[in-house]
Order: structure tokens, then sequence, then C-alpha cells
């Protein structure tokens, strides 16, 4: 899973409409964070109305384009979610989670390079609050290109910046593993095991067969069965139990 940043900005529409003298700017603050709120509760037609109105207002407001990209994305409508991320870049180019947004947007359609450069552009802006979720991003990207060495620098610095990222954790775990560095592996990936066993996040299939073949290099074939035992019973379909068992003969 690669993430997307939202930012609600701070005004409502309740206080444009009791004040008559309110700023253009802020009914364009009001009715993009409205249409923001529609989105995140899956109400997709009344989010585009809203940000139709922001637009109305002035279709220079970034947030707003950025904004109805997501729609379009939530849409599946993907031609037009590309144009409004481009034109929100066009009119923000310094703007972290605009570059982060569009990148998640191309990982999501295979187009892994242009997503890698979008993601490493997010992570240039060091006040960037979502910038550990921007390096996180960009590390799987590469992950994807076969850029061992960029990725796990990126995965790093994620966790530099936030120590607590499960997915970055597992992540990194599992390509230290590949690069034979075991030790390492075992040290991040008991790290995101103490998030689970406080009950702060959950495995999904990837982790546990990440944690599967952690534990078998690890020497410790019943912590290996137990991640094994949770693939079949919580992800029987999922393509890391098809390669647990094929793994096992």
């Amino acid at each position: 899973m690669v993430f997307i940043s939202v930012l609600l900005v701070g005004c409502s529409v309740s206080d444009t409409r009791d004040n008559p003298e309110a700023s253009p700017e802020a009914a364009l603050q009001a009715y993009t964070q409205l249409g923001v709120q529609y989105l995140q509760s899956g109400d997709t037609v009344n989010a585009k109305s809203s940000l139709q109105r922001a637009i109305a207002i002035s279709d220079r407001y970034a947030p707003a384009q950025n904004a109805l990209a997501l729609v379009f994305q939530a849409e599946r409508e993907f031609g037009l979610a590309e144009t409004y991320y481009r034109r929100a870049i066009e009119l923000e180019p310094m703007n972290a989670m605009f570059h982060n947004n569009y990148g998640a947007f191309l990982f999501s359609r295979q187009r892994y390079a242009e997503a890698c450069h979008e993601f490493s552009r997010a992570t240039e802006d060091p006040f960037y609050t979502s910038r550990a979720q921007a390096f996180e991003n960009m590390g799987r990207c590469y992950r994807q290109l076969g850029r061992d060495d960029v990725a796990e620098h990126a995965l790093r610095r994620a966790l530099d910046i936030q120590r607590d990222r499960p997915y970055a954790q597992v992540a990194l775990a599992d390509l230290l593993l590949e690069q034979g560095n075991t030790a390492e592996a075992v040290r991040w990936f008991g790290r995101f095991r103490e998030q689970i066993d406080a009950r702060i996040v959950e495995h999904d299939a990837n982790s546990l067969w990440v944690g599967v073949r952690i534990a078998r290099a690890d020497r410790n074939a019943g912590l290996a069965a137990t991640y094994g035992l949770l693939l079949k019973n919580l992800y029987p379909n999922s393509e890391e139990y098809r390669l647990f068992k094929e793994s096992a003969h």
C-alpha cells in the first residue's frame, strides 16, 4: 500500500455563509475543505459539487485542483485525475503533498519510474509533515524498479524521521533479508512485532510472509510455522500463502 496525504484547511462553509463579508480566500478554503470531507466519507458527488464551487471562485487554487484529482481517482476516472494532479503541481510546483499524491496515483497505475520521481520531489521539503510517508513510498517504489540501494536509503530515512512506521519496518527487513543481512532484518522485524504485540497494527499477508522467511533464516522453525499457520487461516487466497505452500515442498 502506498499512501496519499490529505490536508484539511481551517475554515467552514457555515463561517462564510454567516459572514457576507467573508473573503474569497476564505470561501475557497471552506468549499475545498467541505469537498475533502465529502470525499473522506465516500460521497464523491457532493465532493465534486463543493470543489467546483471553489474552482468557480478561482481556478488557480491548487488545493481544490488536487482534491478534485483525488475524487476522480476514487471514481476511477484516471485521465481526469491525472489532468487535475498535473494542474495542481503546475500551480504549486514546490508543494510536497501534491507530488506525494501524484506519485501514489502513478504507482497505482504501475508507472513506477514516474512515481519514484514524484516521491523524490515530495521528500525534498524538510518541513513536509508527511515526509516520512513520502520516503516510505519512495522506498517501495524503487523496490519495484530493482533499485535496492536507493530503496534502502529511502526506507532508512523514513525510519530516521518516524521510527515506528510499521510498513517501512517490514519493507526494510524484507530488503535486508534479501541482501543476506539476517541479523539486522531480525531486529527491524522485531520492532514491527512489538507494535503487533501492543495491538497498534495488525499483520497483513505480506508481513506474515516476510516473517516466515526471516524466522527460517534465523533458524526459528516454530515461529516460521506460526506465521505460516496465520497465513493459511487469515489469507488463504493470497499470493503470499501460495508462495509459502510452494516453499514448504
